[in-house]
């Protein structure tokens, strides 16, 4: 009931059904299913439960309404309605208890709307007009669209440089922005922060899928994507930290099939430990976004992590970002470092710590706390160059190379290494 659904997944299902606990509320629905043009039989006596157990022998409705009157744990129930829910089912919830904790929990597990009782005739018929209205727009993800999916991964050459705030910023603006239907794979198990920037719980989606990879298709991917905006669906976890990373990686594999399916953008937080241990996951990736930083140590892993893309994924395009970059007090200058590197700096996004703390602050990622500054404006750029990738064919055209000719002779990281051991050495 959260991520999109794939081209014709809800064909051949009846329109809308609905499960409500009293007559009251059923007498205010059959005139207004009727008047849309539905079968007023489908609004049947029993809630929450009854919708279960009737679903699980038959195919979901396009539009589903339930009634959580009778249910002592809405958001349990409501998870066990999603197990049994086909992808592309709009779920309009109704029930007794005003909270807005309960709305807002109730929206991010993939709830169309949330009704109070009595029923309002007006208000009940707007929101059926609203998810009816779903179906007959086209779908963003639509494959009849013709848009490529491009697939882009996230790595930071060091903790702490900000590669998560530049997926997030990244996943929110495709989505925002450009309108186009984006999954974020957080894929820090332990310590992610995709869900904690949205200011969402990461659920337990992510962990049930490495737990399980077998369980991973369209339905467990609706049901387990966080819902961020229309657009944006998020993967994450917080999985406990005495709970060792035990996988293969088929299930990451198997979620990013299931993504290319199901959205036009995935952007993947990648941890920079995940080359070494699952190298396979930048197989179908088209771009791989190399945060880093102007230090010494950052230049170093640039250097390391772009000869490893060089010589496993040959097909995707990188683009070096220096993230935090201030004016002064640098550690080594910009020209200096992509001399190191041996290639120019595609963006430079500049420091700017009261705009990192604002956005934090707000629970919105940096690009839409921060949309009228510079480092807001070099996000937006970096944004436009990924998705510009897929106007063209990449591995047929790919653009031109930025790297210089080698000029290690003006800054040798080696020796500058070996200097910086040497004076921390005792005397």
């Amino acid at each position: 009931m959260n991520a999109p659904w794939k081209t014709g997944a809800t064909q051949g299902r009846d329109t809308f059904a609905a499960f409500m606990c009293d007559e009251a509320s059923l007498e205010v629905l059959r005139p207004i299913t009727s008047e849309m043009g539905w079968a007023p039989e489908k609004c049947c006596k029993g809630g929450l439960r009854n919708a279960v157990q009737s679903l699980s022998i038959t195919s979901s409705p396009n539009i589903l309404m339930v009634d959580l009157s009778e249910s002592g744990d809405p958001l349990t129930d409501i998870n066990a309605l999603a197990e049994v829910c086909e992808p592309g089912t709009v779920v309009i919830a109704v029930g007794q208890v005003n909270d807005v904790r309960l709305y807002r929990d109730l929206l991010a597990s993939g709830i169309h709307d949330y009704l109070l009782k009595p029923l309002s005739p007006g208000h009940l018929r707007d929101t059926l007009i609203q998810a009816q209205a779903i179906f007959s727009a086209p779908k963003h993800h639509d494959p009849a669209v013709g848009k490529k999916h491009i697939s882009t991964a996230v790595i930071g050459t060091r903790g702490g440089c900000g590669a998560s705030t530049i997926a997030t910023s990244m996943a929110w603006l495709f989505s925002t922005e450009q309108k186009l239907a984006t999954a974020l794979l957080d894929l820090d198990i332990h310590f992610g922060t995709g869900a904690l920037v949205l200011d969402l719980e990461p659920g337990r989606g992510l962990t049930d899928a490495i737990e399980n990879p077998s369980r991973i298709d369209s339905l467990f991917i609706e049901r387990a994507m966080i819902r961020a905006n229309d657009n944006l669906s998020i993967l994450s976890a917080e999985a406990p930290i005495h709970t060792p990373l035990m996988t293969d990686g088929a299930a990451f594999l198997q979620l990013e099939e299931e993504f290319r399916q199901a959205f036009e953008m995935t952007v993947i937080d990648l941890p920079r430990n995940m080359l070494i241990n699952f190298p396979h996951l930048l197989t179908d990736v088209n771009v791989v976004v190399v945060v880093t930083e102007l230090t010494l140590a950052a230049a170093r892993d640039t250097i390391r992590v772009l000869s490893w893309l060089k010589a496993n994924v040959a097909h995707a395009q990188p683009i070096v970002v220096a993230n935090k970059v201030q004016a002064q007090n640098w550690e080594i200058s910009r020209a200096d470092f992509e001399a190191s590197i041996e290639r120019k700096l595609d963006f430079a996004v500049p420091y700017d710590l009261k705009a990192a703390t604002q956005a934090a602050k707000l629970g919105q990622t940096f690009a839409e706390a921060n949309r009228a500054i510079k480092p807001g404006a070099v996000l937006r750029e970096l944004g436009e160059m990924i998705h510009s990738l897929g106007d063209a064919d990449v591995a047929a055209n790919p653009p031109k190379s930025t790297a210089k000719k080698s000029l290690l002779g003006k800054i040798d990281i080696k020796s500058m290494l070996a200097k910086k051991n040497k004076s921390a050495a005792p005397v």
